[in-house]
């Protein structure tokens, strides 16, 4: 049987091995150096189809983990170094171990990663009060103060957003003028509900110890002056991370490192694309899920093809 490799186990990689394990492909899932992804982070999902009194993330992953498993897709714990195509289609792929595996067909859903603040505490506080999805997680700071930090696009969304809930928005941004288009700084700049500290960075995260966030250090980077705000929630939109260092070489990335594609095709035979790594817009759980839903039928009608 032709192999099928699925590189990654969030809503794309794990959509694919349901769609390709009921299709009879055996795939086989490298969950990567974090199994669920980002998403399994998230304390509650409410916006996923099916759910009607939301699921947490980590539970989500794992209905989707043994559905793609009673439809016979296995799981190996091994992340990837280095991915050489074949001549005749798919890939050689080496991983940290050093063991070199074949996909005949490769699909790529290893995702893309919050960018951190570095602070002390932010992981603890994650899920606590500190998120990196407005999206996913605005609606339950409804009547507070909410912080968000950021000078992009993203974060002038964020910021616009998340005055459908708060009682104040606090947009922190390190420079003197927004990076976002003029378009979207304006639109932050006119709203009422948000106010912006110019030259600013977070300092401090409180309180850890606490298990809650509750204030933010704010340093002003001109004046070295600090202060104290009190928020109930910080929306960290500084940028994504895509998962494609190992992918650079051989496919094409954008000036942010997600992968170009056509649709869920590369240039390379036998090799397909799903959710976060080449999606720079969206984000979304459902939008992987749909990618990787897409991604495992195209994989199925190329081994279809490279078998007859």
């Amino acid at each position: 049987m032709k192999k099928l490799i699925i590189l990654g186990s969030g809503p794309a990689g794990l959509t694919a091995a349901i769609y390709a394990g009921r299709a009879g492909l055996a795939p086989i899932v490298l969950d990567g150096p974090s199994p669920g992804g980002p998403l399994i982070t998230t304390p509650l999902i409410e916006n996923y189809p099916g759910f009607a009194e939301g699921i947490a993330g980590f539970e989500l992953m794992d209905i989707m983990r043994k559905q793609a498993t009673r439809f016979g897709a296995t799981f190996q714990s091994a992340s990837l170094t280095s991915m050489t195509p074949r001549p005749t289609g798919g890939a050689d792929l080496t991983l940290a171990d050093g063991t070199t595996v074949t996909a005949d067909a490769l699909i790529i859903a290893t995702g893309a990663n919050h960018r951190k603040l570095g602070l002390p505490g932010e992981d603890e506080l994650s899920g606590r009060g500190l998120s990196y999805c407005a999206t996913c997680d605005g609606a339950f700071h409804r009547g507070e103060h909410i912080a968000v930090v950021g000078g992009g696009d993203t974060a002038m969304e964020e910021a616009l957003f998340l005055t459908r809930f708060a009682s104040q928005v606090t947009l922190i941004h390190r420079r003197d003028a927004f990076r976002a288009s003029k378009i979207m700084g304006q639109r932050v700049l006119d709203n009422p509900k948000i106010t912006v500290r110019w030259d600013s960075i977070i300092s401090a995260l409180h309180d850890p110890a606490q298990g809650k966030l509750t204030a933010l250090t704010l340093k002003n980077v001109k004046t070295g002056k600090e202060g104290k705000v009190e928020v109930g929630a910080l929306f960290v939109a500084i940028g994504l991370v895509p998962a494609s260092q190992p992918f650079a070489n051989v496919l094409e990335t954008d000036e942010n490192g997600y992968l170009v594609t056509q649709g869920v095709t590369t240039k390379l035979p036998g090799v397909f694309v799903a959710g976060d790594i080449a999606d720079s817009r969206y984000r979304q759980a459902v939008t992987a899920a749909g990618q990787g839903c897409r991604a495992a039928i195209e994989a199925m009608h190329y081994l279809e093809r490279a078998n007859a």
